[in-house]
């Protein structure tokens, strides 16, 4: 299995990102992009049809989904695989929303700033072995 995930923030840029487990098939890290990239405009179109913050599939290219769940200031969760998952995916979303909140509450961190602390990429991919 393999995934590639992002967090991307309020003005479509992306805050964090992370390649998990197997590498995907294909060319690399910039198609990941510009397929989660692409799959933005589903994910804003389907968030204010729906009441949930998990999105579910929103998206297909080729074999890979994209997943996607919307924080409550319209952060994006965006999730890129090959196979579904959707109880451990919705998890996967819930528990980094939760570690994303965490990390919100630090007051150096400022809305939309790219994440690269270690400790939260740590704590990404040990959720990611969980449940994906």
């Amino acid at each position: 299995m393999s995934y590639y995930f992002a967090i991307v923030g309020t003005r479509d840029s992306p805050i964090y990102e992370a390649a998990i487990g197997n590498p995907l098939k294909d060319d690399g890290k910039h198609l990941h992009q510009f397929v989660l990239h692409a799959a933005l405009d589903f994910v804003d179109d389907i968030m204010w049809t729906t009441p949930n913050m998990y999105l579910r599939v929103v998206d297909k290219f080729n074999d890979w989904f994209v997943s996607a769940f919307v924080s409550a200031g319209n952060v994006r969760f965006m999730l890129l695989h090959d196979s579904k998952n959707e109880d451990g995916i919705r998890n996967f979303f819930t528990d980094v929303h939760e570690l994303y909140i965490k990390s919100l509450m630090n007051p150096f961190y400022e809305v939309n700033d790219p994440i690269d602390n270690p400790a939260f990429d740590l704590k990404v991919r040990t959720i990611a072995r969980r449940f994906l």
